[in-house]
């Protein structure tokens, strides 16, 4: 079946170092507040709580470090207030960017992206001039390395469990679902025991975008990698075609 190989390739290639790694938990803490306050704090009766999890749990985060969060988060004097924000704008060439940020100071984020665009020779825009760009899927990766089924059990069970799509790359599986379907096929999978790489809603662009010029190259990764860098921000969708 047809995939968003690209788009699983560029997620697929994320930095396994510490920094990264503490950056990840910063975010997911904050999700986890999130999806405590808007849902409680007992998984098994708060789907967002369960999707959170299981995220951290592909980010290798202990689960007393995902119980300490919860509580935190559900104690009477938590006092973490966090919004979620969303950045549109362009880098060089016209590649379209869109920033996921959850944040307790939209001022200081929002300078800071800003920031980020304006050193990489980009713009920020106005709210949907890119997103229309892009398709809001449930995505999950898969390490063929990590998986001991075969490539028909797993579309098998991603299927039946209402996935749209499935995919094999090179060194991983891809199963892509509606926002809708995305926690049950998750759960599907985790409940037949596939070790999940990543489990998330994406945004995956329609079309990718080349750049071949050096400099446009440099000021794009400028861009992205500051993005990376800051706290506030929990994913940056692109369609540059790496």
């Amino acid at each position: 079946m047809s995939g968003h190989s690209k788009f699983a390739n560029i997620k697929h290639k994320k930095e396994k170092n510490d920094a990264k790694k503490g950056k990840i938990f910063t975010v997911i803490g904050r999700e986890i507040v999130m999806a405590v306050k808007a849902g409680g704090p007992d998984p098994n009766n708060n789907s967002k709580l369960r999707d959170v999890i299981a995220k951290a749990k592909a980010n290798n985060m202990p689960n007393d470090t995902i119980d300490r969060g919860i509580k935190k988060a559900a104690g009477a004097d938590a006092a973490d207030n966090y919004e979620r924000a969303v950045y549109e704008g362009y880098g060089p060439n016209g590649v379209a960017i869109i920033v996921e940020t959850l944040t307790d100071n939209k001022n200081r984020t929002a300078g800071n992206v800003r920031n980020a665009f304006t050193k990489g020779n980009g713009s920020i825009g106005t709210q949907g001039c890119v997103s229309f760009m892009f398709d809001q899927k449930g995505q999950i990766i898969i390490d063929k390395e990590e998986c001991e089924m075969d490539a028909d059990e797993l579309m098998m069970i991603a299927l039946d469990a209402g996935a749209e799509d499935f995919s094999e790359e090179e060194d991983s599986f891809e199963v892509i679902t509606t926002p809708d379907d995305f926690s049950a096929v998750r759960e599907a999978l985790e409940g037949a025991g596939v070790p999940l790489l990543e489990a998330q809603v994406a945004m995956i662009p329609q079309t990718y975008v080349d750049l071949t010029d050096e400099k446009a190259i440099k000021d794009l990764q400028k861009t992205l990698d500051l993005l990376d860098e800051d706290d506030d921000v929990t994913d940056v969708w692109h369609n540059w075609d790496e």
